[in-house]
């Protein structure tokens, strides 16, 4: 189910939790994405013209919510990480010699 995180300001309207996740409204591009750009320098234009889907308002409003709601969407980031965390270090677990030949493979190439 969608939906919208607050009525009050219009960047509040332009990002919505489906399944869980944040995302641009009236789009798939999640709020991960954005927010993960901007925090390694990137300008809105810049972002925007990553995913031409959105517009640069959509941007704009998105990275007013993240900034509006940072701890928030933190907590959330954070969250993520320490899934995808566990899920990699299982993923380890279950098969170490094929991640041994991976981490090999990617030493010798460089």
């Amino acid at each position: 189910m969608t939906q919208p995180i607050s009525d009050q300001s219009a960047s509040d309207q332009s990002v919505e939790v489906t399944a869980g996740a944040y995302r641009v409204r009236s789009s798939r591009v999640s709020l991960d994405s954005i927010v993960w750009a901007f925090l390694n320098g990137q300008s809105a234009e810049a972002i925007a013209q990553s995913f031409p889907v959105l517009t640069l308002q959509q941007v704009d409003a998105a990275l007013t919510y993240y900034l509006a709601h940072r701890a928030q969407v933190d907590a959330y980031l954070a969250q993520g990480e320490a899934a995808l965390g566990a899920l990699r270090q299982a993923a380890h677990e279950q098969d170490p010699l094929w991640y041994r030949a991976l981490r090999d493979a990617r030493r010798s190439a460089a």
